[in-house]
């Protein structure tokens, strides 16, 4: 049997090479018990063919309670409410039904309507950053674009739509468990006074279209919208944000490729994001599963109970999967890769994060086509085992003649 002692996985050598560090544990095995960084343990899965199977396998679960004994289950509390009701941490029939109403409010109509919003937002955004300085790009236009698009979508208003990203980023870090439980807190209650409004004076918004949309006569409850609206608006705007960051950092590296993608046309561009999201990977782990029976792994058995993670940047950089997985190329097919993920659990989103990243770097190229670091690379990255993000990406837009007095980096 393969040795299957804890492996060090999240320490400083990741956050500086995640993709590395991810290799040496999947040619070392399939799967690898790994310490989380607050705390606890997870059995994480490395290889592409793993990978997608488990994102399939109704014998990995979300809800803890369906791996104990089914005449245990109802005395065992859940998630504590509104996380609890959220989508992505269901089964099915409970999973079932929270995306058929969804979906219902969530359509590709109502995604491809956004595009002209989205334009405008992405053109306003850059029209106020300055050609001759430093920006940092994720702070100024890749977080503030997407978190602005879901929150104008959800209905959220103008004026508090900074506070819902500093929530965000909290839920999603290592933030500690005081902060991630105030910043729960403080979301849910914001989320829970806004449905009342909604309820009362409806819009056009996807909150109002949450509360109305019904199947069968079943409707979704204050409870579940909230829970609804917090999945989209983490979702909605933290792989964005990631993708937008991680395709700049590329260019930034490589001016030819940059240069190749100012001159590119459509389907060139999106086909450039597709291998963004494989390369780049912006959801690094898939959220957490658990092993409703003992499950064998090339030898590896994770036992019933068990925490699961998937590590989708793992296995899109599996060379078993994509040859040469560690270079980045635009032209190579990226068919079935998982940044997205897979199975029930696909991101309901995905196509509203790629409309978004098309509209941001085609908006950003045709502004600011010869944009260059203002910083040594690479720079920091987050600290989530989450999402495979920069801290912050400091730019110079302009053109060199806008750059001459520009400070030194």
């Amino acid at each position: 049997m393969t040795d299957v002692a804890p492996a060090p996985l999240f320490t400083d050598d990741y956050w500086r090479e995640p993709f590395a560090a991810l290799a040496e544990l999947r040619e070392r095995g399939p799967v690898h018990e790994v310490d989380l960084p607050e705390g606890g343990r997870t059995w994480l899965v490395t290889r592409y063919a793993d990978a997608r199977s488990v994102l399939s396998d109704p014998r990995f679960v979300k809800d803890f309670r369906n791996t104990l004994p089914e005449d245990q289950r109802a005395s065992i509390p859940g998630v504590p409410s509104p996380g609890g009701e959220m989508m992505i941490l269901n089964d099915p029939p409970v999973h079932t039904r929270l995306r058929k109403l969804v979906v219902k409010a969530f359509t590709v109509r109502r995604v491809a309507a956004l595009r002209p919003r989205i334009e405008e937002m992405a053109a306003s955004l850059l029209t106020g950053l300055p050609g001759d300085a430093a920006v940092d790009l994720v702070e100024a236009y890749a977080v503030p674009l997407p978190t602005a698009v879901i929150c104008e979508l959800l209905g959220v208003p103008v004026d508090d739509q900074d506070a819902f990203g500093a929530w965000s980023r909290t839920l999603i870090d290592d933030s500690g468990e005081a902060a991630t439980q105030q910043a729960n807190a403080s979301l849910a209650a914001y989320l829970g006074g806004l449905v009342e409004r909604k309820r009362a004076e409806p819009d056009e918004a996807l909150i109002s279209a949450l509360i109305e949309v019904s199947e069968e006569g079943e409707q979704l409850s204050t409870t579940e919208i909230v829970a609804m609206a917090m999945l989209l608006l983490i979702a909605g705007h933290e792989t964005t944000a990631t993708l937008i960051t991680t395709a700049v950092e590329r260019m930034l590296r490589d001016p030819a490729l940059r240069d190749r993608l100012a001159a590119a046309g459509s389907d060139e561009l999106r086909a450039a994001i597709e291998e963004f999201l494989r390369w780049g990977s912006p959801i690094a782990q898939a959220p957490l599963r658990f092993a409703a029976e003992d499950v064998d792994f090339d030898g590896v058995v994770v036992p019933r109970g068990a925490m699961v993670m998937v590590s989708l940047a793992a296995a899109n950089h599996d060379p078993a999967r994509f040859e040469r997985p560690d270079d980045y190329d635009e032209v190579r097919d990226t068919t079935g890769h998982l940044a997205f993920g897979h199975g029930l659990h696909f991101c309901l989103g995905a196509s509203l994060a790629r409309l978004e990243a098309e509209v941001a770097l085609r908006t950003l190229l045709d502004r600011y086509p010869g944009f260059v670091s203002a910083a040594d690379l690479p720079v920091e990255r987050r600290r989530s085992v989450l999402v495979n993000a920069w801290a912050r990406l400091p730019v110079l837009l302009g053109t060199e003649e806008d750059r001459g007095n520009a400070p030194s980096r």
